[in-house]
C-alpha cells in the first residue's frame, strides 16, 4: 500500500511539471515537434554556403565576425541557429541577421535568399557583395526592416524596393557605387508610407530633384542624406514633418536651403546641415526645437546675429556654428545651456567681449572662439570650467587689463606664440602645439609665472627676458626646441627660485650671473648640450634644492668643495650621463645636510614651492623616468651613474640618513661596498651595478627593511648573498654578472671558504685578533668532541661511524 501510494504521489509531480511549462513564444526552440522546415533550412545553408568567403582566405574583419554561421549545422533546428529569428510556433524564419559576416558575391533574383516569404527583418550590413541589390528583395511583402548598408553594392537601386510597403526602416548607406535617380525615389516617398527610418549616406543622388522629397512619410523619424551628391533647394515641408527626430544633411555642398520661421518639427533632436549651402540669418523660431541636443551649422552660408533665443535650447550638448559669417555679440543668454559640452564658433566675425557668464558653461570640454574679433579681456569666470580640455582663443584681439592669471595649459593649442595682455602676472601655455619663436614682445611684462614647457617652440632664449628677473619668479621653459647658448641674463634676479630648460638643444656653458639668485630652490639644465665644468659656484645659493644637470657634457672632477658647507639644502641631484671623472669626495657628500637630519617640520607632506605654483621634475626613480608633478621636501635621490668614477665608495655616503635613492651605476668604482650604507634605513632604491666592487655584501644591508630595488650585477663580488627581510625578495638580475657570488637568490650553492680580507677590520675581526673564522672552527670542534664524550661515558662500545667522524681535522671543514 505504502509504495502504491509513493507511485502515485510522484506520477502526479510529473503530471504538475508538465502542465506548469512555460508557453511562451521563446518555447519553439525548445520543442521537439515544432521546428523550421527543411525549406527553410536547407534554403539557409545554400545562401551560407555560396556567399562565404574560403576558410583559408583573410578576414578583413575581427575574429568575431563570423561567429554567426558557426552554429548553421545541417540536422540541426535553424531556430536555433544565431542570427536567425522564428515565429512563435517556432516554425517560419521571421528574422535574419547577417551583418559582418563576410558574405560576398552577387545575390541573384533566383538567390535561395528569397525563399523565405516570411521573412521581416534582413540584415546583411558590413559584408562584401560587390554587386548591384538585387530585385528579388522585392519580394519581401511582409518586410519590416531591411538593412544592406556598407556592403559594397553598386548599381542603381531597384524601384521592385518600393513594393515592400509594410517597410518602417530602410537603410542604405555607406555603398558608394549605389545610384538612386527621381523615378525611383518618389516611387519610394509614394509607396513606403510606413517609413520610419531612411538612410542613404553616401549614396549618390545628384540625379534626384529634390521635390520629391515633398511627400515623404509623416511617420518618419530619421532622414540621413549625408553625402548624396544633393543639388538645389530643400523644401520646407521636411522640417515640419511632425515626428522627425534627426534630420541629418552633412556634406552636400550644392545643397541650399534655409530654416523656415514657423512650424518646425518639435521633435527634432539632432540637426547637422553642416558643408552645404544652407544661408540666411537663424530665425528666433529656432528655440521651438526644445528636445534638441546637437545642432551642426559648420561652413555654411548663414549670417546675421546669434539669435537671443538659443538660449532657450537648454538641452542641448553639442553647438557648431563655425565657419560662417556670423557677426555681432555673444548674446549672454548662451550661459543658460548648462549641459553643452562642445562649443565651436571659431572662423566668424563675432565682435564684442566675451560674457562673463560663460563661466556658467560648467560641462563645456571642447571651446573654440578662434579667428573672430572678440576684444576686451578674457573673463576669468572661465577657471570655473573645471572639465575644459580643449581652448582655442587665438586669432583675437584681446586685451585683458583686468586679467592677471591666464592659465591655457593642455588644450591642444596650435600656432605661434600668443603674447598675453600686459595685465597678466601668471600665465601658462603648457601642453600644447605652439611652434615658432618667443616673441621679444613678452619681455615688456611684468610676468611672474612663465610656464611655456611641452610644446615645439623653436629659436633661441631671447636675451630680453632678464628684465623680467626683478619680477619673475617661476621660468619652465623644458620639453621644447631651443637651441643656441644661454644667454647673461640673470643680473638682478631678485626673485627667481624655479629655472628649467630641460629637454631642449642649448648648448655652451652655464651663464654664471646665476649665482645673483639668492631665492633658487630648483635648477634644471638636464637633457641639453651644455660643455661645461662642474659649477661650483652654485654652492653660494643657499636655497638650493634641486639640481638636474642630467645628459649633457659637462666633464672633469668634482673635489674641490668646501667641507661641510656645500649644498646644504640640496634633496634631489641628478649629475647622470655625463663626463665627470675623479674620485667621489667626502667633503661633497658631507655638506648635504637636508639629506644628513631632518627637522619635524620637514617631515610632513610639504612641497617645493608655492600654493599656487608647484613645482615638478623628471628623475629616474627605481630604475624608471617618471615626473614628478609636486615635489616632496622629503623625496630625496642622489644619481651620479653612467660617467667616469673611480676609486672608493665613500664611507661617508652611511650619514644620509634620510637619503631614498642612490645611484652610482655605470662607473669604475672599486673596493668594498661600504657597510656604513646600512645605515640608510629610509633606502628605497640602491643602485651600485656596473662598477669594478669586491668583497662580499654586507650583511648590515639586510636591515634596510625600506629597500625595494637593488641591483649589484657587474661587479666583481664574492661570497655567500645575505638572506632574510628584503633580501628574500631579489631576483637573480640583481646579481648577474659577479661570478664569486653564491647563495639564494642564484642557482649556485656556497662552501665555507676564508672570506677576503677586509680594510674594515672592526666590522670582520675580534679586537683580540681572532677571526670569526677561527672562532667558528672552535665551537665546530668543541661540538663534535662534546657528542663523542657523552656517547662514550654512556656505551661501552665506540661505534665505528663516530670514530671516523671524530678522526676528521677539524681545520678540513
Amino acid at each position: 500500500m505504502g509504495c502504491l501510494i509513493i507511485c502515485l504521489s510522484q506520477l502526479f509531480f510529473l503530471v504538475f511539471l508538465l502542465h506548469s511549462q512555460p508557453t511562451s513564444s521563446s518555447s519553439f526552440s525548445s520543442s521537439s515537434t515544432l521546428s523550421c522546415s527543411q525549406e527553410q533550412s536547407s534554403a539557409l545553408l545554400k545562401f551560407k554556403q555560396l556567399h562565404s568567403y574560403p576558410t583559408s582566405s583573410s578576414s578583413k574583419y575581427s575574429d568575431d565576425c563570423d561567429q554567426k554561421k558557426e552554429s548553421w549545422k545541417e540536422g540541426r533546428d535553424c531556430c536555433s541557429w544565431d542570427g536567425v529569428t522564428c515565429d512563435t510556433m517556432g516554425r517560419d524564419v521571421i528574422g535574419l541577421d547577417l551583418s559582418c559576416s563576410e558574405l560576398q558575391g552577387t545575390i541573384h533574383s533566383n538567390s535561395s535568399l528569397f525563399l523565405l516569404p516570411n521573412l521581416q527583418q534582413l540584415n546583411l550590413a558590413f559584408n562584401f557583395f560587390n554587386s548591384p541589390i538585387s530585385s528579388g528583395f522585392g519580394q519581401f511583402a511582409k518586410l519590416e526592416k531591411l538593412d544592406l548598408s556598407s556592403s559594397e553594392f553598386s548599381g542603381q537601386v531597384p524601384h521592385e524596393l518600393s513594393k515592400l510597403s509594410k517597410l518602417s526602416s530602410l537603410d542604405l548607406s555607406g555603398n558608394k557605387q549605389v545610384s538612386l535617380n527621381t523615378s525611383v525615389m518618389r516611387r519610394l516617398v509614394q509607396n513606403l508610407t510606413k517609413l520610419r527610418e531612411l538612410r542613404l549616406d553616401g549614396v549618390q543622388m545628384s540625379l534626384v530633384l529634390l521635390d520629391s522629397l515633398m511627400n515623404l512619410s509623416s511617420s518618419l523619424t530619421v532622414l540621413s542624406l549625408n553625402g548624396c551628391g544633393l543639388h538645389g533647394n530643400l523644401p520646407y515641408n521636411i522640417f515640419r514633418l511632425p515626428n522627425l527626430r534627426e534630420l541629418s544633411l552633412i556634406c552636400n555642398p550644392e545643397l541650399r536651403g534655409a530654416f523656415p520661421t514657423t512650424n518646425w518639427s518639435n521633435p527634432l533632436m539632432f540637426l547637422d546641415v553642416s558643408t552645404t549651402g544652407f544661408s540666411g540669418p537663424l530665425p528666433n523660431s529656432i528655440d521651438n526645437l526644445k528636445f534638441l541636443k546637437h545642432l551642426g551649422l559648420s561652413q555654411c552660408n548663414f549670417n546675421g546675429l546669434i539669435p537671443a533665443s538659443f538660449g532657450n535650447l537648454t538641452q542641448i550638448t553639442e553647438l557648431d556654428l563655425s565657419g560662417n559669417n556670423f557677426v555681432g555679440e555673444l548674446p549672454s543668454s548662451l550661459s543658460n545651456l548648462k549641459n553643452l559640452s562642445f562649443l565651436n564658433l571659431r572662423c566668424n566675425k563675432l565682435s564684442g567681449s566675451i560674457p562673463e557668464s560663460f563661466g556658467n558653461l560648467t560641462k563645456v570640454t571642447y571651446c573654440y572662439l578662434s579667428s573672430n574679433s572678440f576684444i576686451g579681456h578674457i573673463p576669468s569666470s572661465l577657471s570655473n570650467l573645471k572639465d575644459l580640455t580643449f581652448l582655442d582663443l587665438g586669432g583675437n584681439n584681446f586685451e585683458g587689463e583686468n586679467l592677471e592669471n591666464l592659465d591655457l595649459h593642455a588644450n591642444f593649442l596650435q600656432g605661434t606664440f600668443p603674447v598675453p595682455p600686459s595685465s597678466v602676472v601668471f600665465f601658462s601655455i603648457s601642453n600644447n602645439k605652439l611652434t615658432g619663436e618667443i616673441p621679444s614682445s613678452i619681455c615688456n611684462l611684468t610676468l611672474q609665472i612663465l610656464d611655456i614647457s611641452f610644446n615645439n617652440l623653436t629659436g633661441t632664449i631671447p636675451r630680453c627676458l632678464g628684465y623680467l628677473s626683478d619680477f619673475l619668479s617661476v621660468m619652465d621653459l623644458r620639453t621644447n626646441r631651443f637651441h643656441g647658448t644661454i644667454p647673461e641674463m640673470f643680473a638682478k634676479c631678485k626673485s627667481l627660485r624655479t629655472l628649467v630648460f630641460n629637454h631642449n638643444q642649448l648648448e655652451g656653458s652655464l651663464p654664471q650671473s646665476l649665482v645673483n639668485c639668492k631665492k633658487l630652490e630648483v635648477l634644471d639644465f638636464g637633457n641639453n648640450k651644455i660643455t661645461d665644468s662642474f659649477p661650483y659656484w652654485l654652492e653660494a645659493l643657499p636655497k638650493l634644492q634641486v639640481l638636474v644637470l642630467r645628459c649633457n657634457r659637462f666633464y672633469g672632477q668634482i673635489e674641490d668643495f668646501k667641507a661641510n658647507s656645500s649644498f646644504a639644502m640640496l634633496r634631489i641631484i641628478d649629475l647622470s650621463q655625463n663626463n665627470f671623472m675623479g674620485h667621489l669626495t667626502s667633503n661633497f657628500f658631507e655638506g648635504l645636510k637636508a639629506i644628513k637630519t631632518v627637522n619635524e617640520n620637514e617631515v610632513s607632506l610639504k612641497y617645493i614651492g608655492e600654493d599656487y605654483y608647484q613645482d615638478s621634475v623628471m628623475v629616474v626613480w627605481k630604475g624608471h623616468e617618471r615626473k614628478l608633478e609636486r615635489i616632496l621636501t622629503i623625496f630625496t635621490t642622489i644619481d651620479l651613474s653612467c660617467n667616469k668614477f673611480h676609486g672608493k665608495i665613500p664611507k661617508v655616503l652611511g650619514k644620509l640618513q634620510f637619503l631614498r635613492e642612490l645611484n652610482l651605476s655605470h662607473n669604475s668604482l672599486t673596493g668594498y661596498i661600504p657597510s656604513s650604507l646600512g645605515n640608510l634605513l629610509l633606502l628605497e632604491s640602491l643602485d651600485l651595478s656596473s662598477n669594478m666592487l669586491n668583497g662580499s655584501i654586507p650583511m648590515q644591508l639586510t636591515s634596510l627593511t625600506f629597500l625595494a630595488v637593488l641591483n649589484l650585477s657587474q661587479n666583481k663580488l664574492i661570497g655567500p648573498i645575505p638572506q632574510g627581510l628584503q633580501f628574500n625578495t631579489f631576483q637573480n638580475n640583481s646579481y648577474i654578472g659577479n661570478k664569486g657570488l653564491c647563495g639564494f637568490p642564484l642557482s649556485k650553492k656556497c662552501r665555507i671558504v676564508e672570506p677576503p680580507s677586509s680594510e674594515e677590520d672592526n666590522d670582520l675581526k675580534f679586537t683580540s685578533g681572532f677571526g670569526w673564522k677561527a672562532v667558528m672552527m672552535g665551537y665546530g670542534c668543541g661540538f663534535v668532541y662534546g657528542i663523542a664524550m657523552g656517547y662514550l661515558v654512556s656505551k661501552s662500545r665506540k661505534p665505528q661511524w663516530l670514530v671516523s667522524l671524530v678522526g676528521i681535522s677539524c681545520f678540513q671543514v
